[in-house]
């Protein structure tokens, strides 16, 4: 739904952002954004490479200045009450670079030390599964051990509200749940989590709302459902090949249907996969197109970031 916003209390909201801009030598990063995040919500940052969505986290984390605009934390503003926002939120970056010979736990104790307010080092190795590695030096760690470190790091001053950037970026299946359980955990206790993502399914399980950045812009707002809802494409039937996809233009023609070639595939979006079926298969055996299979799935937000910017996710 374009523009749409949900009506909050301004004393409710975690983080306000007004008409933020950033423009580097030869690219215009951030065009006038606009975001509101209530208090105890976990909002997804989501779009293109390129889209800004990184630049937007830097600036409101105070690691960036922007050219124009307004940003409230927590009701307090970077201006005036800088030192009082660092102690109350937390960040992930996508990278986190440490000594090689420092362990997770000296670490922890270390960053803790820097804050008036923290969580105990033992509580932080045992929420990011951490324990056996508590002594082990940071260079033997995993990528996803480190991944898993750097969010305990964001969690050490108990914060208010938490910066996640690409946090499951290089984790297996099994630690990318476990990271989801951290993350439901937080809303739990009444956190606020602004997290970029990758991942689709992420993003539809762990957001109660989303916005899609391209260009700099936030172009659409809204929970996971009522921007799949949006798109009025229920269905999406998809034609599988063994390598890449013919060109489906002369096939498109024929079943007189938008048909979209994604690699190894053809996506045909539906409001009506049964009544598309006959005349899908009719006109694919008419026309010797070699597939291996068909498979009917419901829309995604990956269909939603096609249908809004053109591009996908991961382009």
């Amino acid at each position: 739904m374009e523009g749409w916003t949900i009506e909050v209390d301004m004393t409710d909201l975690a983080l306000r952002v007004k008409g933020l801009r950033k423009q580097y030598a030869k690219v215009l990063a951030v065009d006038g954004l606009d975001l509101e995040v209530p208090r105890g919500e976990v909002f997804g940052l989501l779009g293109p490479n390129g889209a800004g969505k990184t630049t937007t986290l830097e600036i409101i984390e105070g690691l960036t200045t922007a050219d124009a605009g307004e940003i409230e934390i927590l009701g307090l503003t970077w201006a005036q009450q800088g030192q009082e926002i660092r102690a109350r939120i937390g960040v992930q970056l996508q990278s986190t670079s440490l000594f090689n010979k420092i362990t997770p736990r000296e670490s922890l104790d270390l960053y803790g030390s820097y804050y008036p307010k923290r969580r105990s080092t033992e509580e932080l190795l045992d929420l990011v599964q951490l324990q056996e590695k508590a002594d082990a030096y940071h260079i033997t760690l995993s990528g996803g051990q480190q991944q898993r470190l750097a969010l305990a790091l964001a969690l050490v001053n108990d914060p208010e509200l938490v910066f996640l950037d690409e946090p499951t970026t290089g984790l297996d299946p099994q630690a990318r749940r476990s990271l989801w359980d951290v993350v439901r955990r937080m809303k739990a206790e009444g956190r606020t989590v602004m997290l970029t993502t990758h991942y689709m399914d992420e993003a539809e399980a762990l957001c109660d709302r989303l916005a899609i950045m391209d260009h700099g812009q936030v172009i659409a707002t809204g929970t996971p459902a009522s921007l799949i809802s949006d798109l009025a494409i229920p269905s999406v039937v998809e034609l599988t090949f063994e390598g890449a996809a013919p060109e489906p233009a002369a096939f498109a023609a024929r079943l007189d249907q938008v048909v979209e070639r994604r690699a190894d595939l053809w996506e045909i979006p539906t409001p009506d996969p049964k009544a598309l079926l006959p005349r899908l298969l009719e006109a694919a055996e008419a026309a010797a197109v070699p597939f291996q299979q068909v498979h009917i799935r419901r829309a995604t937000l990956e269909d939603v970031f096609l249908h809004r910017t053109g591009r996908s996710l991961r382009e």
